[in-house]
């Protein structure tokens, strides 16, 4: 897996990736620090509302953003939001009051949904080896999920000698270190697009992926990652710490529990996906989502937690980590920021559905039951994903062309099969606006 990092450009900007999710890791501790600062026994109150702001930023700023975004230099653009989310980061210990805390965390997290989906399109044109682009996702999920591990640990060390404020400057140092390390590499820009009205390039991506069969299935998927993924993510200080009575080392080994079993997943995949296709690995990570979400609505002991959260970080890499190899195989080169905003967008949409969901039905109706509302969104994005990606997805379909003149140079790509028809690796795009029909 590791061989990926021998390109250059690939090392820099994984290694800007890690450097930035520690920061982000460690503002995350503080922020929470700071809420309790600032309103005490209501700081719960302030940051589920700062974590939904930061849901609707990432809904609503992406595609926007990837919309002006397209024709800008990947490399100024991407170094710029990270000065801007460090300028973020600067004023955060300065806040006095609560609402000063909202505004920042959408700045901060606007320059993000607009960071993310150009750094993650990226990748494809650095890696264009199906193989070599697999194993970086697989980096990637493990990078993200080291982080959710080590910067509360940083965190705690730092505190012990500085003050949570100061925890922003960790913040500040990564966004810049991030800037300056891409700095120092070329990446490649796709060819520009053909000239859009501001409407047609803020929604292309989503056109683009509610038009693909394969991508409307992974929103399906998406879904049921986000009502698992809720149950672990919202409410295991609720188990750990209301219902078994323990402290905060067990809550974060429980954490650890998840993230674990989702770094084993990501160190497996790359051998995994060489031999077998996306759609039932990624079905086969939904499945087992919806069984743990669904043995969550009985888990009696620590133990039993430990192990459900570790199943359940094995059915979240599975069912998440491969997405970005559809997103790859679904668009042209110059539509991918646009596809990976959309992806970034309508998956955080899931997220801001099931994270309160999660919240207000565990306070108002109990953890089991929650677990089990949660279980049937869960299934139902599974079973809804098997009929919307069919099991017959060839990239090379046959297709018509019957309003499109012979001597239209498109006819030069593929494969002739009989008068207006050809075959090619088939995307949406402006000359096939819709999926066709697939010839059993």
């Amino acid at each position: 897996m590791l061989h990926v990092l021998a390109n250059r450009t690939y090392r820099h900007l994984f290694l800007a990736q890690i450097i930035a999710l520690l920061g982000t890791g460690l503002a995350t501790v503080a922020l929470g620090l700071l809420a309790f600062d600032l309103a005490g026994e209501n700081a719960g109150l302030v940051l589920g509302t700062a974590l939904a702001i930061k849901m609707v930023a990432y809904v609503g700023v992406a595609p926007v953003a990837a919309a002006f975004a397209e024709r800008l230099p990947r490399r100024a653009t991407l170094v710029a939001l990270d000065i801007v989310r460090a300028g973020v980061a600067v004023l955060l210990p300065f806040v006095t009051e609560i609402w000063q805390v909202y505004v920042l965390i959408f700045a901060l997290q606007s320059a993000s949904a607009a960071f993310t989906p150009t750094f993650q399109a990226t990748i494809p044109d650095v890696l264009p080896d199906e193989k070599e682009y697999t194993r970086a996702l697989s980096l990637s999920r493990l990078a993200y999920d080291l982080e959710s591990l080590v910067s509360p640990m940083i965190a705690a060390a730092l505190l012990t000698v500085i003050s949570f404020h100061s925890l922003f400057a960790g913040t500040v140092v990564g966004f810049l270190v991030s800037a300056a390390l891409v700095l120092t590499v070329v990446l490649p820009s796709p060819k520009p697009s053909a000239p859009r009205g501001i409407y047609d390039r803020t929604t292309r991506g989503i056109r683009i992926y509610l038009a693909t069969p394969r991508l409307r299935g992974l929103l399906a998927i998406n879904m049921a990652v986000a009502a698992a993924g809720a149950v672990v993510i919202v409410n295991t200080v609720v188990y750990v710490q209301a219902v078994f009575g323990l402290g905060q080392s067990e809550t974060a080994m429980a954490l650890a529990a998840f993230g674990g079993g989702s770094m084993v997943v990501a160190l497996a995949l790359p051998r995994l996906l060489d031999s077998l296709p996306d759609r039932p690995v990624m079905l086969a990570g939904a499945a087992i989502l919806a069984v743990a979400t669904l043995a969550a609505t009985a888990i009696e002991s620590f133990d039993v937690l430990l192990f459900v959260w570790f199943v359940v970080g094995v059915g979240y890499s599975l069912a998440q980590t491969p997405s970005g190899r559809l997103l790859r195989r679904s668009s042209h080169a110059e539509d991918r920021p646009a596809l990976f905003a959309a992806q970034f967008a309508l998956s955080h949409a899931c997220w801001l559905v099931t994270y309160p969901l999660a919240g207000w039905a565990g306070a108002s109706f109990g953890l089991s039951a929650t677990a089990m509302l949660l279980t049937i969104i869960a299934t139902v994005g599974t079973v809804v994903a098997m009929y919307l990606w069919p099991s017959a997805d060839p990239e090379i379909i046959e297709h018509s062309h019957e309003a499109l003149p012979m001597s239209h140079p498109h006819w030069g790509e593929g494969h002739p099969e009989g008068r207006h028809r050809h075959a090619h690796p088939f995307v949406i795009d402006d000359l096939h606006a819709s999926w066709p029909n697939i010839r059993p």
